[in-house]
């Protein structure tokens, strides 16, 4: 019996196919697999049981990658699985700042005692016009699941759309190798990329300064993409009209002109039961047949279901580690590298000399899957 801590709430849709194989707890301590959302980790002491973290989301900053990868322990999370979600919350954003919805919403309120509210609202609307979205220019930094949506949807409502990821090379979106050509020619701006080094605060004074006047930014991924106190003062000046963004922080609830929401990209019910049911079955694919897919710490590792008397799962930092597995194990192996860590897995007839196994330069934990 595996025993799955959830961390946060997680979307019956999930948890209702672990089946009866499992059980669920509130111990992390006694947890072979957790199940979480937004709780940090970094602080949680990890129990030497621990397989499997599967974060219901894409993001994985609330957890210790390098402490689980440093241990065997294989990180996932669920890539695509709230694209939708977002896609819609960043629509309903260039919506918000294209039109003085939050303006005119506002003034009705305030109105709302007055008898001649409707006479006045002719009076007043003015105030509050905009433009419209279609026939403008949304430059997309990031084509993965959500930006690919968004360029889809975006051109269905007629805008130009164009987009730049320096790992993708899509034919039925207009792409460029140059970010300098977002920024020129954008009237929207929108950022799916994830927090490297090299995106930390890619929104800066020098980014701006290649926008065009009146341009607006759209962040739903991270917050840490953009140099707040750059783009203040750039919504000060107007160059930027409106900054969109799912951080609320005290820079970003200060800002003039700055639309924020709460964290709201993945809060949709059907969001929240699709990044639930991708989680457990990672979770399940990898605790019953030691298949890796979706890792953010491992490689891509599937090798379907056992067909043999053993399988093992077997961790390695030496990218020569492979081969001495194969010489030891015969070719019936599948594995690979992810950055400095790498995984496998062997299917064998009998019983495998374990300390052999582990014994092979580079291996640091083995897993007996079946067997």
């Amino acid at each position: 019996m595996k025993k799955v801590c959830c961390l946060n709430n997680i979307s019956s849709k999930g948890t209702d196919l672990l089946g009866e194989e499992y059980v669920l707890t509130d111990e992390l301590a006694e947890a072979d697999a957790v199940l979480v959302r937004s709780a940090s980790m970094h602080e949680a002491e990890l129990p030497e049981s621990l397989l499997a973290i599967a974060r219901a989301g894409a993001g994985v900053n609330n957890i210790p990658l390098e402490k689980c990868a440093e241990r065997g322990i294989v990180v996932f999370n669920a890539p695509g699985a709230n694209a939708n979600a977002v896609k819609e919350l960043v629509l309903a954003g260039m919506l918000l700042a294209s039109r003085d919805i939050i303006g005119g919403v506002e003034w009705g309120r305030a109105n709302r005692e007055n008898p001649d509210v409707s006479k006045a609202a002719e009076k007043e609307k003015k105030k509050f016009a905009g433009c419209e979205i279609a026939g403008k220019t949304l430059g997309i930094i990031g084509l993965g699941a959500i930006g690919y949506k968004l360029a889809k949807t975006a051109e269905a409502l007629g805008m130009q759309v164009l987009g730049y990821d320096p790992y993708l090379d899509l034919q039925d979106v207009k792409m460029t190798k140059n970010l300098d050509d977002i920024f020129a020619v954008s009237d929207y701006i929108t950022l799916h990329v994830p927090l490297l080094p090299d995106t930390r605060e890619m929104i800066d004074a020098a980014a701006i300064a290649k926008m065009k006047d009146g341009v607006v930014i759209l962040n739903y991924a991270r917050d840490l993409l953009v140099q707040e106190a750059d783009l203040a003062e750039a919504l000060k000046s107007g160059k930027v009209k409106r900054y969109l963004c799912d951080f609320a922080n005290p820079n970003t609830l200060a800002m003039e002109n700055c639309i924020v929401t709460p964290h709201l990209g993945a809060s949709t019910e059907e969001s929240e039961e699709n990044c639930a049911v991708m989680a457990v079955e990672e979770i399940r694919n990898y605790v019953e047949n030691g298949n890796i897919i979706n890792s953010v710490t491992f490689p891509r590792v599937d090798k379907g279901v056992p067909a043999k008397a053993v399988r093992l799962g077997i961790f390695y930092k030496d990218t020569d580690a492979l081969e001495g597995l194969k010489a030891l194990l015969g070719d019936d192996i599948l594995g690979g590298m992810r950055g400095a860590y790498g995984y496998a897995v062997a299917d064998l007839d009998e019983s495998a000399d374990y300390d052999a196994v582990k014994a092979v330069s580079g291996v640091y934990r083995v897993r007996v899957v079946r067997g």
